[in-house]
């Protein structure tokens, strides 16, 4: 069992329950999945972009990612229907609490002026999005070997249906806020 996975039953579970006067365990919020998404750009003008993105998303979750297509054709950006124009990932079960666990330890404190993540980026169901400027915070990304930098943006699905149950399920799992 994974080190996040323990504390949550441990010491979560039961804080929850103190704090919103749950009436049994499953009704506590837990994590759902987690989405990582790099959207590309310049993936229209050169394929090659997006395979580095590729390895790159799959070092640092440990799952191949699948290429997310355009949806619609938009002349505008000269865009087609079809087209690649990104990579994504979802992890569930101990892979997304592997990476959970390697983000809020590992990757958060290397961020450039790190002062804590934003509270505001609830979307009143529960899931927390937030975006990351480059993707060398993470530690199984060899700086030499990257090409460009590229940001990403990561969502945490959880089954809280509230944003101030989500808000205090991760500060407990130890999420960095800012105060």
């Amino acid at each position: 069992m994974t080190r996040v996975k323990e504390r949550y039953r441990s010491e979560v579970v039961p804080a929850l329950m103190k704090r919103f006067e749950y009436a049994n365990t499953m009704m506590v919020p837990k994590l759902s999945k987690i989405v990582i998404n790099m959207g590309l750009s310049e993936a229209k003008e050169d394929i090659k972009v997006l395979d580095g993105a590729m390895k790159e998303l799959s070092a640092i979750t440990g799952q191949k990612p699948r290429i997310a297509r355009a949806k619609k054709a938009i002349a505008n950006f000269k865009l087609r229907a079809g087209q690649p124009i990104g990579c994504k990932v979802t992890l569930r079960g101990d892979r997304m609490y592997e990476f959970y666990d390697r983000f809020v330890t590992i990757a958060a404190p290397r961020i450039r002026d790190f002062r804590g993540l934003p509270t505001n980026s609830f979307d009143g169901r529960g899931n927390y999005t937030f975006g990351l400027d480059e993707q060398v915070v993470f530690p199984e990304i060899d700086y030499d070997d990257v090409d460009s930098i590229k940001g990403m943006d990561i969502t945490i699905v959880t089954t809280a249906m509230t944003d101030e149950e989500a808000m205090e399920l991760l500060k407990l799992l130890g999420m960095p806020f800012r105060r």
